[in-house]
């Protein structure tokens, strides 16, 4: 079983710590746990149960009705949900749910059926970076198994390496860029899905990958001289010093730009190296590749 936190729950589902604590003392639907210490926590259960309530929430049903309501009635109801948004959302919840319960072979087949349905793409677009974003941060706490982390990571890996081989672009343009993760990152799938995206619009790709030390990344940039480097950040060892990285890199590959995504970018405020920049969201990263 897995205990998570409110501040789980918030980041999983968009609900506020002070809205879910207000729900638990009105209706019924929700009755955490307590530590020794008297701190809450809830269990794959109460996780499943809160990601299909906040969605009904999001999209009309209002929490008195759904307090009413049986976990079947309230399952039923996401899939009743006919708004495309809300269909995604409903699949990316799934995909948590079968994660938390290792139900391997039923998140590969939601998968596999939105691949069927509406492509490679759009179901990294929609689905794996949506789920991805959302799970990032319980990988960062470590709420969540590592063995739940490998299983369904690696199921996305090869959804994403077939994707990145089976892609041909009509177009060329002439733009190389240099993926890489640094030393102690060993999260691959946004920088995968950033590879895919740039292959499938005709953009070079050196692809060094994760676990990249600095002066490897300086050998390739000073030999290939890519017109961008790139990384994504998601979750790195507890030494990494996200201000000494920026610094570091700017000194040792001063005359590239650099650019950088993914969760650890978020909460960073300090001024950034003249030649880097972050993009914070999958929208900030889909504008920039459209501009190359």
């Amino acid at each position: 079983m897995n205990a998570f936190t409110i501040k789980d729950l918030e980041n999983l589902t968009g609900i506020k710590a002070h809205t879910i604590r207000i729900w638990e003392q009105r209706y019924t639907f929700l009755k955490p746990q307590r530590t020794d210490t008297n701190i809450r926590y809830y269990t794959n259960e109460e996780l499943k149960m809160i990601l299909n309530i906040a969605l009904l929430n999001k999209y009309g049903f209002k929490i008195s009705h759904i307090d009413r309501m049986s976990v079947d009635e309230i399952k039923d109801k996401t899939f009743s949900l006919s708004q495309t948004q809300a269909q995604q959302e409903r699949i990316v919840n799934e995909l948590i749910q079968h994660m938390i319960d290792l139900e391997i072979e039923r998140f590969e087949a939601t998968l596999d059926n939105y691949i069927m349905a509406k492509g490679v793409e759009k179901a990294i677009t929609q689905i794996i970076f949506p789920f991805l974003e959302r799970i990032g941060i319980l990988w960062i706490t470590n709420h969540v198994n590592p063995a739940q982390e490998h299983l369904v990571t690696n199921i996305i890996r090869q959804k994403l390496i077939v994707g990145i081989e089976s892609t041909v672009s009509h177009i060329q343009i002439n733009k190389t860029l240099l993926l890489f993760l640094p030393e102690g990152e060993h999260h691959e799938l946004g920088l995968l899905f950033m590879y895919y995206l740039l292959k499938s619009r005709g953009i070079k790709v050196l692809y060094i990958g994760a676990n990249a030390p600095i002066k490897d990344i300086e050998y390739v940039a000073k030999l290939k001289s890519p017109d961008v480097l790139y990384t994504h950040l998601t979750s790195v060892a507890q030494n990494f010093n996200l201000e000494r990285f920026l610094n570091n890199i700017h000194l040792k590959i001063p005359n590239h730009k650099i650019i950088i995504s993914g969760q650890l970018t978020q909460g960073y405020k300090k001024q950034l190296p003249s030649n880097i920049e972050f993009k914070k969201t999958l929208s900030e990263v889909m504008e920039y590749i459209s501009a190359l």
